[in-house]
């Protein structure tokens, strides 16, 4: 096992980019709003940032840039909720999702990091990790589906592994969601009562609520050897979904620099009329019953 006295690496020298791209929030702060008001303040502000993440993206198509972003953080912290905020108006051919599912067989006997390298950005890319090689230091290890020794050589390669993506070009963010307990024992039973939600909810979840102070350890020891300078963890605080969907998109937009590539407005032109044209009958075709 990887030594628990490691000295832990210098953080970069600021966490929180200039907010000179963005400019301040819009409207009042929501503390000092309605329930009603918190609920709009919350959707325009989402609004906003969405419109700023498909400059974004042109302006990563045009730059030729490579960016992976990593979302990480316990069971029901958020992360796929952020990441649906942020895909939601971005074309999959330039941002586009990562989510691996356990590894079969043959993957278990391979280089550690190899399922994940065919999942990162070529130019013109962003791929956002739902969990990623970080699995080995959270539910592998606590869950014993790995050796001591292998998550002692985890600990060794991927601050490496990690630098060596930076130095290739890509640009990496890393960001760890951060629940309560109590917050996450709420939406699990949430989960429960709710149909549209009871798949997100497996066994695994259950098991890793009961190993939460396992999980806590694991996540401290993680930290102290992959919180490089190059790439520090970047906690967001996700006991409130809104906030921390806002707080981790805004800070995503002032990470990379970008500019405004909107094209102008284009004129629709006239459409073309040829009366030579007859459309087959609707008896020819199958239609969608309209039941609504």
């Amino acid at each position: 096992m990887a030594k628990k006295n490691a000295k832990k690496p210098a953080r970069a020298q600021s966490e929180e980019p200039s907010d000179k791209q963005l400019g301040k929030p819009s409207e009042k702060q929501p503390e000092k709003l309605s329930k009603k008001q918190k609920k709009k303040f919350f959707q325009k502000e989402l609004a906003r940032l969405q419109i700023e993440l498909v400059k974004l993206q042109e302006w990563i198509k045009a730059q030729g840039l490579k960016v992976v972003v990593i979302f990480e953080g316990r069971d029901a912290a958020g992360k796929g909720g952020v990441i649906k905020c942020i895909t939601q108006h971005l074309s999959p051919r330039i941002c586009r999702v990562a989510a691996l599912a356990a590894p079969t067989e043959r993957e278990k006997t391979q280089w550690y990091f190899q399922r994940y390298v065919p999942y990162l950005p070529a130019a013109g890319e962003m791929v956002l990790f739902d969990r990623s090689w970080y699995n080995r230091a959270g539910v592998e290890r606590v869950m014993g589906f790995c050796a001591d020794h292998d998550v002692a050589e985890f600990f060794h390669s991927c601050p490496e592994f990690e630098r060596m993506l930076i130095r290739s070009g890509i640009v990496l963010l890393k960001y760890w969601f951060s629940v309560s307990d109590e917050e996450q024992e709420r939406r699990f039973q949430s989960r429960i009562h709710d149909p549209t939600k009871r798949w997100k909810l497996s066994p695994m979840d259950l098991e890793s609520r009961r190993r939460w102070v396992d999980y806590s350890r694991a996540k401290d020891e993680m930290f102290a050897y992959t919180d490089i300078k190059q790439a520090p963890w970047l906690v967001v605080n996700a006991d409130s979904k809104k906030r921390a969907r806002l707080n981790c998109i805004r800070h995503l937009l002032n990470a990379i620099p970008y500019k405004d590539l909107t094209p102008k407005p284009m004129k629709l032109p006239s459409r073309e009329n040829k009366s030579s044209y007859v459309r087959p009958p609707i008896t020819d075709q199958t239609f969608v019953p309209e039941v609504y």
